[in-house]
């Protein structure tokens, strides 16, 4: 599972025009979903997610947390986040989640982080969306699962 985290201080996402998700302060997240992924690997990167400390502080130290701060959260699939582009120049998506699947947990974060967060938009999984944010610092983390949590041999 990939997260694509923007610290921003707005964001929406619309499809064919129509705005179908809006925070302020807050995170943009790319959500990409892998083959491999289930509801657990889901559990730990939201609890990463949730548990970043990257506002600043009255110092301008990124010493804050998302609760910290009241962000808020707009949550947006994208399975191109899992492009292997290891082989000539168009790249393959053979390593994203099965739509069905990807859909299934892409819900399951969204449940988990409105469990914490009052404020959750979405995107719309499939669609041809239009993102727009202002990204603040710039600030954007990635979180790849495979990475903070290796699988034991």
């Amino acid at each position: 599972m990939r997260f694509v985290i923007q610290v921003v201080s707005q964001a929406k996402v619309e499809v064919e025009g129509k705005i179908v998700g809006q925070i302020g302060k807050g995170y943009a997240v790319l959500v990409g979903v892998g083959r491999e992924d289930t509801e657990a690997v889901a559990d730990r990167m939201v609890k990463k997610l949730l548990g970043l400390r990257i506002f600043a502080d009255e110092n301008g130290k990124t010493n804050r947390s998302l609760a910290d701060v009241n962000g808020e959260v707009l949550l947006v699939s994208q399975f191109t986040l899992y492009a292997d582009c290891t082989h000539g120049n168009r790249p393959g998506f053979t390593n994203a989640g099965l739509p069905e699947r990807a859909n299934e947990l892409y819900e399951y974060i969204i449940g988990k982080v409105k469990e914490t967060v009052s404020v959750v938009e979405k995107g719309v999984f499939g669609a041809d969306m239009h993102l727009t944010l202002t990204n603040e610092g710039p600030f954007t983390i990635i979180l790849d699962s495979d990475e903070l949590f290796p699988k034991k041999p």
